[in-house]
């Protein structure tokens, strides 16, 4: 520990993971002055990264572990939280605008431009999965830049503090595949680290080399690494670009250790000792020693610097809308070389003074603390790395759904139906599931009886059941047992609300009410028929005369009238029509069931018989049945079953002299018909109704 200096409660730890070494910085901002606690720089022993990306994940979690127990013992505190960047490898960038209008004019706060920043970013994320959807590739948000606000649509720097009836922004929001996010997030974490804040490499050098009152230039920013030159354009006050190319610092010690037949390491020191020194010694990999000057490895990698400048030229000025930029200002270590700052003016047709190394300059408001730092272009990155913390919170959090640990990009509003679709649970699983639903048509018109719901999803946070719209933060566990599937629908025909309406006819001058026949598939179907999956159901709005005497019991040998007309047996009588008949001539008759259905008509011979079936006599059983028919008690016999119309032919009730309008049946209170079973002990009732 650094004496006995106390330093602030919260300090900021940032961690530059570069291609060719890790940077480990902490701090804490005083002011508008960053004061950096400790800094510990380690190079990678291994090529562990090539091109910004993570190759060994072990090997880079080590080295992350060394500079944080390395840091903890100068500042004597834990570090647990931890500032990242990503590089710009395989970067996507979008542009987009979204607005929010007010319901009446609202004072702007920060936390309605904090809203309407992430709905611009979530637009942004929509918009590139789709794009990309037949790529199977995930990406995730690792920075966004604010282009211009608007209020009540004028372009405005600052939105907070305005009155304002509508807000708008538009942003650049930049995307990294899942890949390179993971690989950063396993190394840190298997150091004992939880990221803090993730952004992206140009979005941290850009917010220290170039400040807000220089974007209303065009300039460009150019960040050469290792393995990628990152780039970032200005324009108008705002950020209006960010690129990258996979071509940096590493092609130069490739080209080094080609041409001197070196190992890379080698190679790294030989192109650093370029930067400051004028001879440069070293050994080959075959153990023997040489003396080179400055000038002869310049010439030797004279060709690679070059295709990096044009590689990055062009970029440069592709990102800036085909037109080269004001000036640019190069960071990082790799633009260091002598050299590459002049091809790059040449190819961008710019004069050298226009394209310049900052370090000390745009670090005036940084201050070390610990001794032997020198302010210098390396420490541009990740300074911004610290310094982006201030500037938004983290991007992620991580979660546990069924025991799997997922990523998820942190709106401040995340649910667990949100971890739960992430962690590939399906809409279906959550919410309750129908069975399946019965399709018929009634009439001609379409009719659908859905299946019933089952149980919802059970679902526990952190041990304790919630439901699926409650909030979740980092670390949480979520426990989600699946929703069930209800029962299929099932339906019967007296179910219809239209089978309870019924029809009316005039039947010798009074009014009888009967129900109403139902036909499925062109078959007459009882009540209790289970509607099917396409069934064409028809409710008949007419009676035939005979079915209306088969309905009231009557036998008739004569004439009958429908509205005055003689009428056959087979003549549909409709709604109100007039039936007239000679009563002398009726006899009450015991019918078979209307609906003609097997187990009630084979059940109604039940006679003892006897009849000769290939010489053998063939015996069926009869029973005798108590029932109470108006409080009287009547035996049925000679029958095996009964229904209702055997009743008429052991108790005295005459149908056919109707004393009302509707003829009533109701066997042990519930309303039945003639068909109805019955069976030892029924109570029936028999009665006429006005």
């Amino acid at each position: 520990m650094q004496g006995n200096v106390r330093y602030p409660e919260h300090l900021v730890f940032g961690l530059d993971i570069g291609t060719r070494s890790i940077v480990g910085t902490v701090g804490y901002k005083e002011n508008q002055v960053f004061k950096v606690v400790a800094q510990v720089v380690l190079f990678h022993d291994t090529r562990a990264m090539m091109d910004g990306q993570i190759h060994d994940i072990i090997k880079v979690s080590e080295t992350i572990t060394t500079i944080k127990t390395t840091l903890e013992q100068k500042i004597g505190r834990k570090l647990t939280d931890v500032c990242i960047a990503a590089a710009g490898r395989v970067l996507k960038t979008l542009t987009v605008t979204t607005e929010y209008e007010f319901s009446n004019e609202t004072i702007v706060e920060e936390e309605h431009i904090h809203s309407l920043n992430l709905m611009a970013v979530e637009k942004a994320y929509e918009q590139l999965r789709e794009e990309t959807q037949e790529e199977d590739i995930k990406f995730y948000c690792v920075g966004y830049s604010v282009i211009r606000y608007f209020l009540n649509d004028y372009s405005i720097l600052n939105l907070h503090g305005h009155k304002a009836n509508k807000i708008a922004t538009e942003l650049i929001a930049t995307f990294l595949p899942e890949e390179v996010i993971d690989g950063l997030y396993l190394a840190v974490e298997r150091a004992g680290l939880y990221v803090a804040n993730l952004t992206l490499e140009p979005i941290a050098a850009i917010n220290v080399a170039i400040p807000e009152s220089y974007r209303l230039l065009n300039i460009a920013l150019v960040d050469v690494g290792a393995g990628t030159s990152d780039i970032s354009i200005t324009k108008d006050g705002s950020i209006i670009a960010y690129g990258m190319i996979p071509y940096a610092g590493d092609e130069i010690s490739e080209t080094i250790a080609k041409r001197y037949l070196v190992d890379f390491q080698t190679a790294e020191k030989i192109k650093i000792a370029c930067m400051n020194k004028k001879t440069v010694t070293y050994k080959d990999i075959m153990g023997l020693s040489y003396k080179i000057t400055t000038k002869e490895v310049l010439e030797a990698v004279d060709e690679t610097v070059r295709m990096i400048t044009k590689n990055v030229a062009d970029r440069v000025i592709e990102l800036n809308g085909d037109k080269t930029v004001s000036a640019v200002f190069v960071v990082g270590g790799g633009g260091k070389l002598p050299g590459f700052t002049t091809y790059l003016a040449d190819y961008l047709n710019l004069p050298k003074e226009r394209v310049a190394l900052r370090g000390q300059e745009v670090l005036g408001n940084v201050e070390f603390l610990e001794t032997g730092i020198k302010k210098d272009s390396l420490l541009v990155t990740p300074i911004g790395i610290c310094l982006n913390f201030y500037e938004q919170k983290n991007n992620f959090i991580y979660v546990q759904v069924n025991g799997e640990r997922i990523k998820l990009y942190d709106n401040n509003k995340l649910t667990i139906v949100d971890a739960a679709l992430q962690a590939g649970v399906l809409n279906e699983q959550l919410f309750p599931q129908r069975g399946k639903a019965i399709n018929f048509t009634l009439d001609g018109e379409k009719r659908l009886v859905r299946g019933e719901l089952g149980e919802a999803a059970v679902v526990k946070l952190n041990g304790k059941v919630v439901g699926i719209s409650s909030s979740i933060q980092q670390n949480d566990k979520i426990e989600i047992i699946s929703s069930t599937v209800g029962r299929d629908a099932i339906y019967e025909v007296r179910q219809l609300p239209e089978f309870k309406s019924s029809i009316s006819f005039i039947f010798n001058g009074k009014s009888i009410i009967c129900p109403k026949f139902i036909v499925a598939n062109n078959q007459l179907v009882s009540e209790f028929y289970e509607i099917q999956e396409g069934d064409q159901l028809e409710i008949l709005n007419y009676y035939t005369l005979k079915q209306i005497l088969e309905f009231m019991d009557l036998d008739f040998d004569g004439d009958i009238y429908v509205n005055n007309e003689l009428a056959s047996l087979d003549e549909k009588v409709y709604e109100q029509f007039s039936i007239r008949l000679d009563m002398s001539k009726l006899k009450i008759a015991r019918r078979q069931s209307l609906w003609n259905e097997p187990e009630q008509v084979t059940e109604q011979v039940t006679e003892q018989v006897t009849e000769q079936e290939k010489g053998q006599e063939k015996v069926i059983d009869t029973k005798e049945v108590t029932v109470y028919v108006n409080g009287e008690k009547v035996v049925l016999k000679n029958k095996g079953n009964y229904i209702l119309v055997d009743v008429l032919d052991f108790y005295p009730f005459n149908v056919a002299e109707a004393k009302g309008t509707k003829f009533v049946i109701k066997v042990n209170n519930v309303t039945g018909d003639f068909t109805t079973g019955i069976y030892e002990n029924d109570s029936i009732e028999l009665y006429w109704e006005e």
